[in-house]
């Protein structure tokens, strides 16, 4: 049975190759053209179900001539496959943009449903699933991170990031730092023979993760959600910290540093910082 035209987002195993699905499988077999956010992966994986077919390079310095690739194909009335390097596309690859140029064009986008790290690492946590966020990757320089930490602080439902074994213990201890010590989880290697899941404090995690080797492999951090019954009494003194910080240091040098101590956004510090300088000017004239 020919495919109804348009681009499918074939979701791939994260680990187990078990978890790749009959129909996901059927897709690749019955398209046009396969586009692989790495070509290796995907050949490898199509090798063992004896799946033949075109395959084009599509990860993200070459997205733009995936997507004129299939458009050719899908004028023509064709059907076109994209598989990331593992998991559901469109999650942190490629797939976002090249489904959006697909839709821009008037063409069909397609789901085939399967292993997704994110929500794998979601249900393992033991953290709530009833409302979730997931925010991928952070910054890696630590004010860059911080400020993105502070975007999700008030979000009252589980977090979800991905994470680099060497970034690791330091973006653990960025999150307790912005959000406070809230249980958390680490999920790496899911479906793997050597998939880990440790849960805790984002302190005591990140205490862990400094004091042993970085780890290797794919990794989610899933966290848990600001608490209705959180305390405003808990949240930092920022005027207190910046009277004292203006006392000493420039209005920039002092934004920075209560930035990095309170965890909140370097612009709404530095924003703050600006008007309590102008109130004492007030005051002194």
């Amino acid at each position: 049975m020919l495919l109804e035209s348009g681009l499918y987002l074939v979701a791939t195993p994260i680990g187990n190759l078990g978890d790749f699905t009959p129909r996901g499988a059927k897709t690749l077999t019955d398209c046009d053209l396969i586009l692989a956010e790495d070509t290796r992966v995907t050949k490898r994986l199509m090798g063992l179900h004896g799946i033949s077919g075109k395959v084009l390079r599509c990860d993200e310095s070459a997205t733009e001539t995936g997507l004129a690739q299939a458009l050719k194909i899908l004028d023509q009335g064709g059907s076109v496959a994209f598989c990331s390097d593992a998991g559901t596309p469109g999650v942190s690859d490629p797939g976002e943009r090249l489904a959006r140029g697909v839709i821009d064009a008037g063409h069909k986008v397609l789901a085939v449903p399967g292993a997704s790290a994110a929500l794998a690492a979601l249900i393992v946590s033991g953290l709530p699933s009833a409302r979730f966020f997931f925010a991928g990757f952070a910054p890696s320089k630590a004010g860059a991170r911080a400020d993105f930490f502070h975007e999700f602080a008030a979000i009252p439902a589980t977090l979800i990031f991905y994470e680099t074994g060497p970034r690791l213990s330091e973006s653990l201890a960025a999150m307790a730092k912005v959000f406070g010590d809230r249980p958390a989880c680490v999920a790496r290697e899911l479906t793997k023979l050597y998939e880990e899941t440790r849960r805790g404090t984002l302190s005591g995690l990140a205490a862990h993760y400094r004091e042993a080797d970085a780890p290797r492999g794919e990794i989610v951090v899933v966290v848990g959600g600001k608490s209705h019954e959180a305390s405003d009494a808990e949240a930092p003194d920022l005027d207190g910290a910046l009277e004292e910080a203006l006392s000493r240091l420039s209005v920039k040098d002092a934004a920075a540093a209560v930035a990095l101590q309170t965890g909140i956004a370097r612009r709404d510090v530095y924003s703050r910082a600006l008007a309590l300088v102008a109130a004492q000017k007030r005051v002194a004239s």
